[in-house]
């Protein structure tokens, strides 16, 4: 695949998941504890299958820095909070990727991960161990987003016809 075609195809996965993330923020409201579907995951799942990891982090930097412009969230609490999930995701996402795990399994984990990170973030930012009380309701929460993202990352794999 050429330059231009990659970049193409990485700004539109860009833009999709930034589109997901912000429709989910202002159309879906949150579950008890601040507990979301994390749909725009699904994009994080697809790009590393199609391209791998410099691209997913292209994709996560775009996603991370437009969405929080668009909700004005640019560097404040929030900003760090949603970041340190996402990237402690990453991070198991590139690491089972590495060991040929399953999507759904990779799906589970890196939701896990992504309400750990949460989760040291709010300890950090503000001085609250207390919120840890809460971990086995994200947990569990986390299991059931993370086979909804992941059963629908491998049905969209199965649609997507990229050349690369």
């Amino acid at each position: 695949m050429n330059r231009t075609k990659k970049i193409t195809y990485l700004t539109l996965l860009s833009a999709l998941a930034v589109i997901i993330n912000v429709v989910e923020n202002l159309f879906i409201p949150p579950f008890t504890f601040g507990i979301r579907f994390g749909l725009a995951n699904i994009i994080s799942l697809i790009t590393i299958k199609l391209f791998g990891i410099k691209e997913l982090a292209f994709v996560l930097i775009l996603r991370i820095l437009i969405s929080n412009l668009i909700k004005g969230t640019i560097f404040g609490m929030a900003f760090w909070i949603s970041t340190s999930g996402v990237i402690l995701s990453a991070i198991v996402i590139i690491i089972l990727d590495k060991l040929r795990a399953s999507l759904l399994f990779t799906s589970m984990f890196s939701a896990i991960a992504h309400s750990f990170g949460q989760m040291i973030a709010i300890v950090i930012l503000y001085n609250q161990i207390n919120i840890a009380s809460i971990l086995p309701i994200l947990i569990i929460s986390s299991l059931a987003t993370g086979v909804l993202t992941g059963l629908i990352s491998n049905l969209a794999l199965g649609r997507i016809k990229i050349r690369i």
